[in-house]
């Protein structure tokens, strides 16, 4: 399971995280990978835009494997998506941080039920992908714990390099104090407007920055990909052609290519 387990991370609402983790689970469905996503995120957007309700009273969710009462074999929900599998989240999880003060494991709950999962049951997934929520919260904390590597949106815009610093930093410690095998895979750059100077700007800078860590393809603006959610579905099955399906499915290819290059280091 070595480098399977992706958060797609970035403390800043509204870069393209969800969409970048449904859109990347229905690319790597399609070629036949077995994919796990876990919202991680309180307001439930990658529930929603896989189908599922986000407002169920249900305690079939991730927040009932963090606070200890299920495990995840129980909450594991399938989509509407061959190869496709979710654990939902809902609003409860915004509670977990007060409730868990007392716990000073509380970091590794995630990490110990993905790996008790993992080790218990014959389960055969390629990725597991996490949705993180837009902050530097215990849940991002316990994502960075669980996983191996990390996707990065980054929308381009002013000051998105200044958020990646924090951000850094804070992957950085991780490493130091609780988890040093987890590596940034790449930076995704989402929500390119290629008539906008400023875009062009900060793809440069990111590439001079961050080197062959930047994906080649970049994601634009496009309207396909912010309507595709409110119907459910990835904006691949959504409308295949649009300009944001293209990007996620080249996207896709990058990221299965990056795991035949892990596989031959190794």
């Amino acid at each position: 399971m070595n480098g399977k387990i992706t958060s797609v991370i970035n403390q800043k609402g509204g870069v393209g995280k969800t969409t970048t983790v449904i859109n990347l689970a229905a690319g790597l469905s399609f070629q036949n990978k077995k994919i796990l996503v876990i919202d991680l995120d309180p307001q439930g957007n990658a529930t929603t835009g896989l189908g599922l309700s986000n407002t169920d009273n249900s305690d079939q969710t991730i927040y009932s494997v963090l606070n200890g009462t299920k495990k995840i074999s129980e909450v594991i929900k399938n989509t509407k998506f061959e190869n496709l599998d979710l654990i939902t989240s809902n609003v409860d999880l915004s509670g977990l941080e007060v409730e868990t003060a007392g716990d000073n494991r509380r970091a590794f709950i995630l990490k110990e039920q993905i790996m008790v999962y993992l080790n218990d049951s014959r389960a055969s997934y390629d990725h597991i992908l996490i949705d993180c929520p837009p902050s530097l919260s215990l849940l991002t904390i316990m994502a960075l714990v669980a996983s191996n590597s990390l996707v990065v949106p980054l929308q381009t815009e002013f000051f998105a390099l200044e958020g990646l610093t924090q951000l850094i930093k804070t992957i950085d410690r991780i490493k130091n104090n609780l988890n040093p095998d987890l590596f940034i895979r790449g930076i995704l750059l989402t929500m390119y407007d290629k008539r906008n100077k400023l875009s062009n700007e900060v793809e440069r800078e990111a590439r001079d920055y961050f080197k062959e860590k930047v994906y080649q393809t970049v994601v634009p603006r496009n309207v396909r990909l912010s309507e595709a959610p409110s119907h459910g579905v990835p904006v691949l099955i959504y409308d295949k052609t649009c300009s944001g399906s293209k990007s996620y499915f080249s996207f896709t290819d990058e990221f299965i290519n990056q795991e035949k290059s892990f596989e031959s280091a190794a």
